[in-house]
């Protein structure tokens, strides 16, 4: 279900708006049995039939309507007239007279609001953990974060409720979520699109953002809400910047941080290759001065900034804040003058630093955030790992670029990874046919089936002897119900060893430069028999991380040190069936 076959079936008379509503509203009921989370207020559905109704009537008397009957959700820190907006906040509650400009854009173009979407509170995360309402989680294992603070807005599209929601995004918050579930990000050129009937976070560097499952559904909306609104101080006219996707910048290898996930970072090197083969040339650039300013965020006087939008109700309702979001929002209340001048300044030549760097390449592509994380373990350490999600997003916005995040593929684990391209201000355009190019020449999996029962987690084993199909402890694997997913090989760098005095006969693999490709089976495990598995595992051996031919990365049989003591190098034999093989023809 996408906006840009909605719009186009209602124009055409194939449908109605009022048949696109009656839909959706039961997708809608039926999917709150598994995240009701998502939202925080739903419209009433005799306001959305009657909503429908009046656009198919509008269509009648000849109106153009670009989104015609085009459900759509709205970050809950957005305001929809006569719905209450609450940044997630129940104190905080207000019920606004008119829509946010940007919301009056897309109803005047046909597009009908379903209801407001949970977040962060107050747009303060990159987690979507931080609200009394609950905690969205991943559409496709309901265990790991959603993404925030646009929780809700993300969830809703991947679930496919609704074909486009609107989010926010000042430090990430339209690009974090958007990866994690499989979707397109688009964050605006700050001022394109009106910021009039947003709360703020950072009033400065706040924009509204679009979730989509299409290029050409983020085009739409951005045909219909882009503009110059004189009512917003910060607003600014419309530029057009052209810019080409010859010269693609990406970090140094020695300043990626994937804080341990590898599944990204082999999905980032995938993306990479793919982006090369649209011909684009893919050059190394100094990430130092970007990660400077990122820092400025929220370890500078920008947090002074979010301590500004919030002062009075802070200094009055300080018992209604997430614990988390209150320790930010009152961090900026030791931040000096002195301190935002010197912040000021050295943004300034910060941004020197970035300018000359766009005379070298014509975007960056980053990954969207270099890992994901279960729930639990937000909640367990909510600020060190919320602040790993936006080490390639926060700078963003400071020093006033467009971004564009799309899906790269998906873990093991099923949810979902993504890279952002990144231009100067005004390049808008230019990324979306970027964006285009680049997911028309990625092989990029279909997006796994959504989580409504609660995904079993599991582990993936190589095994590469005893434990192999037809080996004496093969059923040490069946009888915890192991399923076999490949016969493959390890990466050629690894060595195999049959070890002395081992019954039942067992092989050692060590990780060696001068090794070679050695032939392993890959089981997968639920996690609770993995670990019962690893329980039993004897010394000398023991479980660690074996790279594959493919260059993924799965548990495996290692050896400690003493595994060589009268070992017999068997690796030029390729596996430990080989060498089996080869014991019995002797004998």
């Amino acid at each position: 279900m996408d906006a840009t076959a909605i719009a186009a079936a209602v124009l055409r008379g194939e449908t109605t708006a009022l048949a696109v509503a009656q839909d959706v509203l039961t997708r809608i009921a039926i999917y709150d049995a598994v995240q009701p989370q998502a939202w925080i207020t739903r419209s009433d559905e005799d306001a959305v039939i009657a909503a429908a109704r009046q656009v198919d009537e509008r269509l009648a008397r000849g109106e153009h309507l670009p989104l015609a009957g085009v459900p759509f959700a709205i970050k809950d820190n957005i305001d929809l007239g006569g719905v209450p907006t609450t940044a997630a906040c129940p104190d905080f509650a207000y019920v606004p007279e008119r829509s946010a400009h940007v919301v009056e854009r897309m109803i005047a173009a046909g597009a009908v609001p379903v209801g407001k979407t949970n977040l962060d509170q107050f747009a303060t995360g990159l987690n979507g953990t931080r609200s009394p309402y609950g905690a969205p989680a991943c559409v496709f294992n309901r265990s790991y974060v959603s993404g925030g603070s646009s929780s809700g807005s993300a969830v809703v599209v991947a679930a496919g409720l609704v074909p486009i929601a609107l989010g926010t995004d000042t430090a990430g918050s339209g690009r974090v979520p958007a990866a994690f579930n499989g979707l397109i990000g688009m964050k605006p050129t700050k001022g394109r699109w009106s910021t009039r009937g947003l709360v703020p976070a950072c009033r400065s560097l706040d924009c509204i953002t679009v979730f989509a499952q299409t290029i050409a559904d983020a085009q739409l909306v951005d045909q219909v809400v882009a503009g110059f609104d004189p009512a917003d101080s910060l607003s600014r006219p419309l530029e057009d910047r052209s810019v080409g996707m010859a010269r693609i910048g990406v970090p140094r290898r020695d300043q990626l941080a994937w804080c341990g996930d590898a599944a990204s970072e082999r999905l980032y090197d995938t993306a990479l290759a793919q982006l090369a083969a649209t011909g684009a040339a893919i050059v190394d650039v100094d990430m130092a001065p970007l990660k400077e300013a990122a820092l400025l965020l929220y370890n500078g006087p920008w947090v002074a900034e979010r301590t500004a939008a919030l002062e009075g109700f802070l200094a009055d309702h300080a018992d209604a804040f997430d614990p988390t979001v209150r320790a930010i929002v009152e961090g900026g209340r030791s931040t000096s003058g002195t301190d935002v001048f010197k912040g000021m300044y050295r943004l300034a030549e910060l941004q020197r630093h970035a300018e000359a760097m766009w005379r070298d390449i014509d975007m960056l592509a980053l990954p969207t955030a270099p890992t994901i994380y279960r729930i639990a373990e937000m909640r367990a350490a909510p600020v060190v790992l919320n602040s790993n999600l936006g080490i390639y997003t926060n700078f963003v916005n400071l020093l006033d670029m467009a971004a564009l995040a799309l899906p790269a593929g998906y873990r093991d684990n099923r949810t979902g990874f993504g890279i952002t391209l990144i231009a100067p201000a005004w390049t808008d355009r230019a990324l979306l046919d970027a964006g285009r190019a680049y997911l028309e020449q990625a092989d990029i999996p279909e997006q796994p089936p959504l989580d409504l029962e609660g995904v079993v987690e599991t582990v993936k084993l190589a095994v590469v002897g005893a434990h192999l199909e037809g080996m004496p402890l093969h059923w040490q694997l069946t009888s915890r119900g192991a399923r076999l997913t490949q016969a493959t090989q390890t990466a050629p760098t690894y060595r195999l060893y049959a070890m002395a005095d081992s019954m039942p006969p067992k092989p050692a693999l060590v990780h060696a430069a001068d090794g070679a490709a050695i032939a392993v089976e890959v089981y997968e495990l639920d996690v609770a028999a993995f670990g019962s598995f690893v329980a039993e595992v004897p010394a000398p051996l023991a479980i660690g991380t074996v790279t594959l031919a493919d260059g993924s990365q799965v548990k495996g049989f290692v050896a400690e040190p003493r595994a060589m003591d009268g070992a017999k190098d068997i690796t030029h034999l390729g596996g430990w069936r080989a060498f089996v093989a080869s014991t019995v023809s002797i004998a």
